[in-house]
């Protein structure tokens, strides 16, 4: 069974989404990102419900990066309570997981 996790992760504007993406591209605790734009978002904040234009950020990664990850997110997203949720990747192209395995992992310096 694969490791390999796709991460659902949402932001203010295309622009946060895409510094997001980039950040845990960089960083190689995701071997892509991907940031799709144009959506709008009902939910409930400090007891009001809200409504706001957002955009996701979908990211490719390894179980054993979350962590990393989310604190990494947390450290450039401008929410106080950023949406960062993990989804098991059970099934796959083999050759598309083993790439995910292989560039979702940090460089020794």
């Amino acid at each position: 069974m694969t490791e390999a996790l796709f991460v659902y992760i949402t932001a203010a504007d295309r622009d946060e989404a895409l510094a997001v993406g980039r950040a845990l591209v960089e960083a190689r605790l995701a071997a892509c990102a991907n940031v799709v734009g144009g959506m709008r978002s009902i939910y409930w904040w400090r007891g009001a419900i809200e409504e706001a234009d957002e955009a996701v950020v979908v990211v490719k990664t390894r179980k054993a990066n979350m962590e990393a990850l989310i604190a990494k997110v947390r450290a450039v997203h401008s929410y106080d309570c950023p949406c960062i949720v993990a989804l098991p990747i059970v099934a796959g192209n083999a050759d598309y997981l083993d790439w995910i395995e292989a560039e979702a992992r940090q460089q020794p310096d």
